[in-house]
């Protein structure tokens, strides 16, 4: 890999998107959250992020007038301005009981993607079934999969794949009595193999964990995301709110090409 090349042409990138938009980058930008207050046994990535610092990111949302708070599924126009969706991965309880909270002061709404079998666990980490219905029938919310047991589905046969995705929303759907057509891709672990059973198997929008801002052009079963961590300040909070961090994308392939 050339990074040479590779910065030369980010810096480039940079220069242009802050010329044409006085300092961010337009497009659909998803946020991408785990816990939030839970502490986890195993956490080397910092996914489980303290209440008051997310309190903090979700005020500079609230507040900032540069872009604009959106559904998951609402996310237009994405090379006019700055959208800016809330997503969350695994289901873990402290969604319900913490950050919604939080992000219903403010009125943003947001998406929790939940492992079925997580719901069905029994474990105190994540959502029970009736906090699974609590959550859903919360103003602004939209609950997607993330897989029947969050397993890595690029690497799954072709039965496995099918039972994860279609098995998962099925699941899901029985919980809760309504439709689920999203879903998150478990270790945003997704090729284009994937991207045709999830079709296949009924979602219209599809997520994954590689770092970028979607422009229009973006397949809607493949969208990029930009993962927030503990160990982000409130001003690296905003970098990436603008797209000074979007160079992480060269770090992994693009799902779109595989």
């Amino acid at each position: 890999m050339n990074w040479k090349r590779i910065v030369a042409r980010t810096i480039s990138e940079v220069s242009a998107w802050r010329k044409e938009t006085r300092g961010f980058r337009p497009g659909f930008r998803i946020l991408l959250y785990h816990a939030v207050g839970t502490r986890l046994n195993y956490d080397p990535y910092g996914i489980s992020i303290q209440p008051d610092l997310f309190e903090r990111y979700i005020t500079i949302l609230a507040e900032a007038r540069w872009l604009r708070v959106v559904d998951l599924l609402g996310g237009q126009n994405r090379n006019s301005r700055l959208q800016v969706a809330v997503t969350f991965d695994d289901g873990y309880k402290d969604n319900l009981t913490v950050a919604a909270p939080i992000l219903l002061k403010h009125k943003i709404p947001f998406a929790v993607f939940v492992t079925s079998s997580f719901v069905q666990g029994g474990s105190s980490l994540y959502l029970d079934r009736a906090e699974l219905l609590e959550l859903a029938a919360l103003p602004g919310v939209t609950i997607g999969s993330h897989g029947a047991t969050h397993l890595p589905l690029a690497k799954c046969d072709d039965k496995a794949l099918w039972q994860e995705l279609d098995g998962s929303r099925r699941s899901l759907e029985d919980m809760l009595g309504k439709s689920v057509t999203v879903v998150a891709y478990p270790h945003g672990s997704v090729n284009r193999r994937v991207r045709d059973v999830a079709r296949r198997a009924g979602y219209t929008l599809g997520v994954c964990s590689r770092f970028d801002i979607n422009g229009n052009s973006r397949d809607p079963l493949l969208l990029c995301r930009t993962e927030v961590v503990a160990a982000d300040s409130e001003r690296i909070f905003r970098q990436k709110l603008e797209g000074a961090w979007d160079w992480r994308r060269w770090r992994s392939r693009d799902p779109a090409l595989d």
